[in-house]
């Protein structure tokens, strides 16, 4: 089979250029990776671009010669943003497709929708997104930030920058209720107050009363847990009604779907959030990165946090099966708990052999022009949230979502 890409994965999981790839000569049977997300529906603004780093990884991967000897086929799947598809889809590729491993979920409810048939039928699950923390079962790996690596470190920031008392604003699912809690958490330990959370269906989209209530609270700065395109309204009424220069505010979500590009200079500049990934990262690895996608898709302007989480995601998962010279699921699993690293984007990424969750590069930034600029870095932070209470080592055989209690 001839390849014509221009760009190869080194064994370190590090991207780099090269000319023109000799044809390879396949094993007989294709290794199957599923993909299961939103490219359509209410939440495709996060789905589109991780499905195209999804096909962007497995397509630089097989022009490198693919993963011990065997091309990699991509089965993918659009839920249409409906959690009942997420159900359907993930037993297909379980059951009907035998998919050696799936990439997939984005809210945390379609995360909780494949999670149990996947680990039912001993097929190993990437979830490639930041959210609450505290999943413990070694059929999952998840590479995205948590509460501890993102939360921890945003809160203090914002209230040595603006005050003590913070108003909190959540989406009205498993995310944002935990979510809220670890907020209402780390603004306690830096001496500070919550005044108020409010929870917002993910179809709610008029925010006027809320507006009032924030303004009778007088909160210092809002905490915005808010998901989707619905809650976007949230950022425009906001500037609308003139708050956005009285009140400032820092979010968890904002951003992590490009969706700073989409509110003009007036709506967003000033927020404060934290990811592990910015596309305004001066980095080697970011450069080629977003250079690789531009020629592949003709712009890098949708690259976003969770696209590059999901970009991260498979290659980790190709350098454990390297590590493993197998798909098995097993071997694979073992592979995972060396430690395994790579370089993506985002930095070093390492999963923690104790929660399998991701050790990686934090990065405080700030909205302004529609970019996420970065302020502040924390290098190489731990899932710590995570791992008080996940010990897979200990006890390989949990199956729980663990909740912050306060």
């Amino acid at each position: 089979m001839s390849m014509n890409r221009r760009s190869f994965i080194t064994r370190s999981g590090t991207l780099v250029a090269a000319g023109q790839v000799p044809s390879w000569s396949w094993a007989a049977d294709d290794i199957k990776l599923g993909s299961i997300l939103d490219t359509s529906g209410l939440f495709d603004i996060y789905g589109k671009p991780m499905d195209q780093a999804v096909q962007m990884a497995v397509d630089e991967l097989n022009a490198a010669g693919g993963l011990i000897g065997r091309k990699i086929t991509k089965i993918a799947y659009d839920t249409q943003s409906d959690m009942a598809l997420y159900t359907k889809f993930g037993q297909q590729l379980a059951r009907q497709d035998k998919v050696d491993v799936v990439h997939g979920g984005i809210l945390s409810a379609s995360r909780e929708a494949i999670r149990p048939t996947l680990r039912r039928e001993r097929v190993l699950y990437f979830y490639n997104v930041q959210y609450e923390g505290g999943v413990c079962d070694r059929n999952i790996v998840c590479t995205g930030v948590t509460p501890a690596q993102q939360s921890e470190v945003l809160l203090p920031f914002a209230m040595k920058k603006w005050g003590k008392k913070a108003y909190v604003l959540a989406a009205d699912y498993n995310y944002g209720q935990i979510t809220s809690k670890w907020v209402r958490k780390y603004v306690a330990d830096n001496g500070g107050q919550t005044v108020q959370v409010d929870f917002f269906p993910l179809d709610v989209a008029d925010f006027n009363s809320t507006i009032k209530k924030i303004q009778d609270a007088r909160p210092d700065f809002l905490v915005s847990a808010l998901v989707g395109g619905a809650h976007m309204s949230f950022y425009r009424q906001w500037a609308a009604a003139g708050m956005n220069t009285k009140i400032p505010m820092c979010s968890t979500t904002l951003g992590v779907g490009n969706e700073q590009s989409v509110l003009t200079k007036a709506e967003g500049d000033g927020i404060l959030c934290a990811y592990n990934y910015s596309r305004e990262l001066a980095t080697p690895s970011n450069k080629t990165f977003l250079d690789n996608w531009a020629k592949k898709f003709g712009n890098s302007n949708n690259v976003h946090e969770l696209a590059a989480a999901s970009y991260q995601g498979v290659m980790l998962w190709a350098e454990a099966v390297k590590l493993a010279k197998s798909v098995s699921r097993d071997e694979v699993v073992k592979a995972i708990e060396t430690g395994i690293s790579i370089t993506g984007p985002g930095g070093k990424v390492t999963i923690d052999p104790q929660t399998h969750h991701a050790v990686l590069d934090v990065h405080i930034m700030e909205v302004r022009d529609q970019k996420l600029n970065v302020l502040q870095s924390i290098p190489q932070k731990g899932p710590i949230d995570t791992s008080m209470v996940c010990d897979l080592k200990k006890n390989p055989d949990s199956n729980v979502q663990h909740e912050i209690k306060i």
